[in-house]
């Protein structure tokens, strides 16, 4: 029998645009794809090939200075056209324009998963997919040296317009099985799988926990504080089962594939469902009509509204671990008469200001991007603790992250948080303080002190 967990803080933000259920037509290749090491917390990227190198898909592109064993691969097969740099030459991206052929680099997986946990470990390296594992604490990418006391997985989005996690498995259960008996041996623990009410009642070999209630239920940040929290010095490794199935088709073809099935989401998205993609793409040469119904005064988000990157031209690639594109209005268009002082049928609030909390929880609203308020210093008014499912208090932590006081973050549970824990909490903060920024560059400061 499955663990149960039931939420009940946090917050289900009903917005107009899910996805059907069907799958949408592709638009076919684009003219280049990237590599965008900064995709990755804490990679410190190393070029393992030069501009006119030809590559196959699977080829290593960037290994990690700190972890050689570490590496980034080619999602296509052709040749390295471009390494553009910033400042102090940082690699912002690599480029390879893809020869149509797609040949890929093969590896041997024939009975992987009953090997040992260096020959699954050290495949999954040369592959590249790795990458997908990130660790906690510091919420970065996972060191492969250090063993993980468990494994912590998540098949629960929960998030605004999520896609939903049994359409995209339907038929790939056997590759998603295939990847979790491979987890099982990259730890000395166990591997939790965090699932909805009723979902993968089928998996085997893994700790299946039914996670139910508002967002953020379905982060993993929940799945661990609710089943084994962190103590200092333990590491635990978490991922996504979009990733899990990615991992699973390699296991069973031999062959690197990181194409998968994104949903188009948002009340201003031009088409809604799934569409299957390979990241690396830039979003124009992919959506070469556009994803937005108008053409100005649109916000396209790789990723959900909460913890999505806004895509711009520092953001112009599709993200290897993207599951979901918004299109929503940007709002810099808009002109409230009297701003909040009117009746506000139509708006959304967590607060009784608007009369739209009569309205019935059914009710699907069109939020724009804009902050609706002032940043103004932080307000100790409980806010955060309505929709904070964790056992830590939100507020004391990001005082403490702020004035960067070690002994009292460690005190108060910076081991156990990633910044997309906080989401919620930044989109209910009446201070309007960027709480997921404070924490990222809180965790990033502490990996720097104690490292």
């Amino acid at each position: 029998m499955a663990n149960v967990i039931s939420i009940k803080k946090g917050l289900t933000l009903n917005l107009k645009g899910k996805a059907p259920e069907k799958y949408l037509a592709s638009s076919g290749r684009a003219k280049t794809y990237a590599i965008v090491p900064d995709d990755y917390v804490g990679l410190v990227p190393k070029l393992a090939v030069q501009v006119g190198d030809r590559v196959q898909a699977g080829t290593p592109i960037v290994y990690h200075k700190a972890s050689p064993a570490l590496k980034l691969t080619s999602p296509v097969s052709g040749e390295v056209v471009a390494v553009n740099r910033g400042a102090k030459r940082k690699i912002l991206s690599i480029e390879i324009k893809p020869d149509g052929q797609q040949e890929f680099k093969t590896f041997d997986v024939q009975g992987l998963t009953s090997k040992s946990r260096e020959e699954i470990l050290a495949t999954l390296l040369e592959s590249g997919l790795f990458a997908f594992f990130k660790q906690r604490p510091y919420d970065r990418i996972a060191n492969p040296e250090v063993a993980p006391r468990d494994i912590f997985v998540t098949a629960n989005f929960t998030a605004p317009l999520a896609p939903n996690f049994d359409f995209l498995v339907k038929g790939r259960e056997a590759e998603l099985q295939l990847a979790l008996d491979a987890l099982t041996k990259l730890t000395s623990g166990k591997v939790y799988l965090g699932v909805k009410p009723g979902s993968l009642s089928g998996v085997k070999v893994v700790e299946r926990v039914e996670v139910s209630g508002p967002h953020p239920a379905g982060l993993v940040g929940t799945l661990i504080n609710h089943i084994k929290p962190i103590n200092k010095e333990e590491v635990v490794w978490t991922l996504k089962a979009t990733d899990l199935l990615v991992i699973g088709r390699f296991l069973k073809t031999g062959q690197v594939n990181f194409s998968r099935t994104v949903a188009l989401t948002g009340s201003d998205a031009k088409q809604h469902g799934y569409m299957e993609l390979l990241p690396g793409a830039r979003f124009s040469e992919a959506f070469p009509e556009g994803l937005a119904i108008k053409a100005e005064h649109e916000r396209v988000i790789d990723g959900d509204v909460f913890t999505g990157v806004k895509v711009d031209a520092d953001h112009e690639f599709i993200s290897y671990q993207c599951d979901q594109i918004t299109v929503i209005p940007e709002g810099d268009d808009v002109h409230d008469m009297f701003g909040w002082a009117l009746p506000g049928f139509g708006k959304f609030s967590m607060s009784r200001s608007f009369f739209s909390w009569l309205t019935p929880k059914s009710k699907e609203y069109v939020l724009d991007a804009r902050l609706q308020g002032g940043v103004r210093a932080m307000i100790m008014s409980g806010e955060y603790d309505k929709v904070f499912p964790l056992d830590i208090y939100p507020e004391f932590l990001l005082k403490s992250i702020i004035a960067f006081n070690i002994t009292d973050m460690e005190n108060r549970g910076i081991y156990e948080v990633a910044p997309e824990d906080f989401c919620v909490c930044e989109f209910v903060d009446t201070s309007k303080m960027p709480l997921q920024q404070i924490v990222r560059q809180g965790l990033d400061e502490l990996y720097k002190e104690m490292n």
